[in-house]
This record gives structure tokens, sequence and C-alpha cells, in this order.
């Protein structure tokens, strides 16, 4: 593969061009930005400008253009962390970002409108805010087996041509990039095109009955269908579903002739080895609409190509992966229920011939902390890990010893918690049949026994846990104490309640913006040219009883604590005070109960109408905090969410659909 330029230096002449120029490669070409037109143009070899100024900022690398309302802008990286050596190539975390403006009268710390003020601070908190990890040497959006299958065919190839679509985090921002590389031979920017993961890596080295090995644990997170717990679910009309993870564990040895000079990571490297699971959500249209309530409402289509979309959604991962092992963790009662009879009767029904299902009562199972419990599934699962195998690629060998030639697909509700705690359990079983098949443990033993390369495989696999719960739920991983110490403690279900307590304020009061930066880089919704036409992105249109409500309930409790710590004149009087202050605390919080809805974050890019007011076929557990008006709930973006967005002229296309003519994505 062509590696990239790990470092640039920029340049300005005034406010016409952005040069980057790559210091630490010899003969290389500059890339210049034209801030008027946009043009992208690479210069020959050494032909700086005399009049170009230097930044005093170095850059790690270009992730694309953002285009916004009033401007366009190069997203360029100003920070990198090293997260660790794998198979030779240094792999690293962007920390710290930068927007340049195109047009010469933004100033990005203080924009003319502010609705670009708006969509700035949400492509800087997403930047900020998100795991992106990235190589220059070395495709990190592809598993090891995948590589290797095509390791001839890619050996010119550019990385962003070889990067799994589904991975390449920034694919819509380097659409220019690419679209010039594609278009114009003799302008090609190949080497500027950083694809960046959004996922997560750790690598730890160990030593086992004399053998040295390093454990890899990579995580990588698909780019569509992204966004937050609630609101985003289920699959959507393209076959692609929410929360979307593949997670590849790699155990690197030493060859066992060496004597003590290579080292696994490094330019020599001995047997290689990749046991790789996915996970994500139940494949039906479903939702869950929040309500201020702790368990939010319900909400399972019945569409008319559910069984299609659950269908081309397991095909491609056929496709990709082999025979899929669907576990499935849904609670077999109460809330939770639905879904699982859902996705049971689609997979039922489509009766695919490389598709088996398998349902695991997990609460009930594991009731009372008995996580060892897990053994059962294990046990159900034996055949299917077997057949499935792991790549194993032995030392000094082109030919693989074992490809893996299917995968198990494992989900719960969120698929978070109890997720992580079967992913960990059976990625234990295969490190353990991994190291028994090197000969490293025999048949009997287990990594258990040896608590140095237990405990850092536990590590592993909770702060892996933890990275995806909070990008998807806004806390770390619940039940991690047992995946973290391999035991259930009551300390951590004490961390758990307040884990629970920072999800539900997260997913409530903060998720909506979140929300609205995951579709602003993702491409999903794209700006006006007009910002005045996006002032319902910055506005509060509730009505202002519905936006006092908070306030009235606040000034009543301060009023209250007020009465009970001041000087007192007489108790008689005070009574009536209280009368008056808990009367209007009372009606205040039954007005915003009974209108919880209106309270919610919602994303405002892209409205959540489709499944709240949805009133076909399916399952709707209740109707809370939508009030009595039969018009819908006073949203902060309008009057109804339903009327403020069917009146602007855009067009509801189905459940997971983008408003016609804001959707823009490069496949």
């Amino acid at each position: 593969m062509r590696h990239l330029h790990p470092r640039l230096q920029l340049y300005t002449q005034g406010n016409d061009t952005y040069i980057f120029v790559p210091p630490d490669t010899a003969g290389a070409q500059s890339l210049t930005v034209h801030r008027s037109s946009g043009e992208i143009v690479l210069n020959p070899p050494h032909s700086l400008p005399p009049s170009a100024r230097r930044s005093g900022k170095p850059l790690y690398g270009i992730l694309g253009f953002l285009s916004l309302s009033l401007s366009e802008y190069v997203v360029v990286m100003t920070g990198r962390e090293f997260k660790g050596r794998m198979l030779g190539h240094d792999i690293f975390r962007a920390t710290d970002f930068d927007l340049l403006p195109l047009a010469p009268n933004i100033n990005i710390y203080n924009p003319p409108h502010p609705v670009e003020a708006h969509l700035l601070a949400l492509a800087r908190s997403h930047l900020m805010g998100g795991m992106f990890l990235f190589s220059y040497t070395w495709d990190l959006t592809r598993r090891l087996q995948a590589q290797w299958e095509t390791r001839e065919k890619d050996a010119n190839t550019p990385f962003w041509q070889t990067a799994d679509d589904r991975f390449f985090w920034n694919k819509y921002l380097q659409t220019r990039m690419i679209e010039l590389a594609m278009g114009n031979p003799n302008q090609d920017p190949s080497q500027y095109i950083l694809p960046v993961l959004y996922g997560t890596f750790d690598i730890r080295n160990a030593v086992l009955h004399g053998r040295t090995m390093q454990i890899c644990l990579i995580s990588r997170r698909s780019r569509f269908r992204a966004g937050t717990r609630y609101f985003r679910r289920g699959v959507d009309h393209d076959g692609h579903v929410a929360n979307f993870n593949e997670t590849e564990q790699l155990l690197l040895v030493e060859d066992d002739s060496s004597s003590g000079g290579s080292q696994p990571g490094g330019s020599e490297v001995g047997t290689q080895m990749s046991f790789v699971q996915i996970r994500g959500s139940v494949p039906v249209f479903w939702a869950e609409v929040n309500t201020l309530r702790y368990k939010p409402d319900l909400q399972v289509m019945d569409l008319q190509d559910t069984a299609d979309m659950m269908r081309k959604h397991l095909q491609e991962q056929v496709l990709i992966y082999g025979d899929q092992a669907l576990v499935s963790l849904v609670n077999r009662k109460g809330h939770e229920q639905p879904v699982k009879e859902a996705y049971e009767q689609g997979v039922a029904q489509l009766n695919l011939p490389s598709v088996r299902y398998q349902y695991f009562d997990f609460h009930n199972e594991c009731k009372q902390m008995r996580y060892d419990r897990l053994s059962v599934l294990i046990d159900q699962l034996e055949s299917d890990l077997k057949s499935h195998g792991y790549f194993h690629l032995p030392s000094n060998q082109s030919e693989s010893v074992q490809l893996q030639r299917g995968t198990v697909r494992t989900n719960c509700m969120d698929n978070l918690d109890r997720t992580n705690v079967v992913q960990a359990a059976l990625a234990r079983w295969t490190l353990n049949q991994q190291l028994q098949a090197l000969g490293i443990l025999s048949k009997e033993d287990s990594i258990d026994a040896y608590e140095a390369i237990s405990k850092d495989f536990r590590e592993l696999w909770a702060d892996h846990a933890d990275a995806i719960a909070q990008a998807y739920a806004g806390s770390g991983a619940l039940k991690s104490d047992f995946t973290r110490t391999n035991q259930r403690t009551k300390k951590g279900l004490l961390e758990d309640g307040v884990k629970g307590a920072l999800r539900y304020i997260k997913n409530n009061f903060f998720d909506g913006a979140r929300q609205d930066g995951f579709d602003l880089i993702a491409g999903n919704w794209v700006p006006r040219k007009n910002p005045s036409g996006s002032m319902f992105l910055v506005e509060d249109a509730r009505p202002l009883i519905t936006r006092s409500m908070p306030i009235v309930a606040s000034f009543s409790l301060f009023m209250i604590c007020a009465g009970m710590t001041l000087p007192r004149t007489s108790d008689y009087s005070l009574f009536y005070y209280f009368v008056l202050w808990f009367g209007l605390l009372a009606i205040a919080l039954v007005f915003i109960v009974i209108h919880g809805i209106d309270y919610v974050s919602w994303p405002r890019l892209i409205p959540s109408t489709d499944y709240i007011y949805y009133t076909g076929p399916g399952y709707r557990s209740a109707h809370h905090g939508m009030g009595f008006s039969k018009e819908g709930p006073k949203t902060r973006m309008g009057t109804s969410m339903s009327t403020k967005w069917l009146n602007s002229g855009r067009k509801r296309v189905g459940i997971g659909a983008v408003e016609e003519g804001e959707k823009k994505r490069v496949d």
C-alpha cells in the first residue's frame, strides 16, 4: 500500500490559499486549497511561493472538507496520541482538530451568524468527543484476514480505496479529495486522504510458558445508521442496523525458534491469529420514545419491507463474514419481549440457510450474579465456534493454516452491557483454543490459571466495553466489574446504578445535539446555504407556558428552601407560604410529566417524527408524555414536530429515512 504523509506544515498566502507541505518526505508534492474557488491542486516539488507564511502549529493529517451554511472548512488534525505498535505499524488516536474556513470573512471563534456558530459547535463536539484511530502505514479499517486475502492486489493501492467502506468514518468529509483522485490521475491527492476509524484499540504484551506474545483488541464502528442510544435503533431502509461494531481479537506470538531478537509487532512477526465477532441492533424497525420516564415508550413497527431489510442485512453479513450464529440476549418477558418476538418471527420467516438463531435468557440464567452460567451458552455455541474457526497465519509462511468462515452476531437491547459480557466470554474461550493449538497451553489448561495474562485480557475487554458504551449511551458499560475482575460484586451493582443515572440524564437532555453531530459529520444532513432558513436549529419555538414550567419549578423549590432556612415571624403565616409554593411546584412537575416529550433534547437536523407519530401496524407500549393536544407535542423546533417539518416543504419518506434534498452520502 502507498503510505500517507505523517506530518504536514501549513502555509498561507493572505486570504487566498492554504498550502499543505509534507516536511518529512523528500520530493513530495504539496497540496494547495484555493479559498475563493475551493479548488484543490497538487504542486510540483519545491514550488512553495516566496510570499507564503508558515503556521506555527504542525498538522498530522487532513480529515476532509465540511460544508456549512456560510463557508466550507478544511478539517485538519492538530494533535495525536500514540496508542501502540502492532505488526510493525504505529497506531495513533486523534486528540485535537481545527477547522480552516475557506470564506475569508469567517472567524470560527466568532461566526457572523448563530446558525453557523451552532453547526460549528456540533462539528467540534463530535470531533472532540469521539475515539478516532488511524495509521499512516496500516489499514486499520480492515480485519487481518481480509487484508491477507487481498495482499497482492492491494500492494500499490491507495489506503482510501482498500478501506472498509463501513468503517471509513470520514468518507463523507473526504468526498472532494476522492473525486479528484478518481477524476484526474495527474492530480492524485491519495497520500493526503487519511481514513479514520471510530472505535477502540488496545494491545498488551504477555509471556506464557516462556513464549512472548501480544494480545490486541480492535473494535470498528460502522458509519451507517450511526448515532446515540435512543435516536438510532433497529434497521433502516438500506439494511444497516444501529450500533454495528466489528470486534477483532488478535494474538501475535513470537516464533519459538527465535532467540529473543524478534518481538511481536516488530519488523519480523511470528504467528498471527485473529478472531472476529460482530454486534448490532435487532434488525427490525423499532424505536424507543423518550418521555422523561426511566423506561421510554417502546415502538415496534410492522412495515411491508421489514422482512426484506432483515434479509438484506443478514445476507450482507454472510457475504462478508460467512455463516452467522445469531445470539439474542433480549429479555423474554416485560418491556423487551416485543422486540425479541419480532426478531424471532423475522428469522423464522426468512429461514436463511447460513444463519442460525440462538436465544439465551441472560437475566434468568445469570440471576443472583451467577455469571459462571455463561458456560451454558458457550456449550450451545461450541459447534458454531469450531466450524467458524479463526484466522491462523503461521510464522514465516505465506499460506494460512485456517480461515475464519463465520461469526457470532450478538445483541441485547442496546448491544452494550450483556453483549459485552458474552463477547468477552466467547473471546476467552477462543483464546484458550488458540493457545492450545500452538502448544502453549495443554488441552485441560486455561488462561484463567495465569493471573498476569488473565488480568490483561479482562482489562482489554473491560476498557473496550466502556468505550463502546460511552460512544453510544453516554456512560461506561454496566456489568464491567465482571468483565474486569471475573466476579460480580455489590460495589459493581452500585457503580451500575450511578452509570444508569448518568445515562438517563444524557439520553434525555443532551443526546439530541450529539445525534446532530453524527448526522452532520456523516453527511446524512447537508446544511442550506441560506442560514436564515435554518433558524429552527437555534430557536426554541415551544409555547411560553411549556418553556416556563422548569423555571416555575426551580423558583418554587428555591422559595421552599428559603422558607425553611430564613427567619420566620409566625408558623401561621408560613403555612400559607408553603401551600403556595408547594402548590406551584406540584403544578409545574405534573405539567412536565404530562408533556414530558416536550422537554427531551431531540435531534433537530433529522427529526424523529416517523416513529413518534407512527400509527401503522405493530406494537406501542404506551403514549406517555404526549400531552393532551391531538396535534402532537410542541417541541423546541416548532409548534408541532410533524407540522413544522411537513410545512417546510420536505418529504417524509418512511421510518428512518432522511428528508428529500437533505441527504448526501458517499457509498
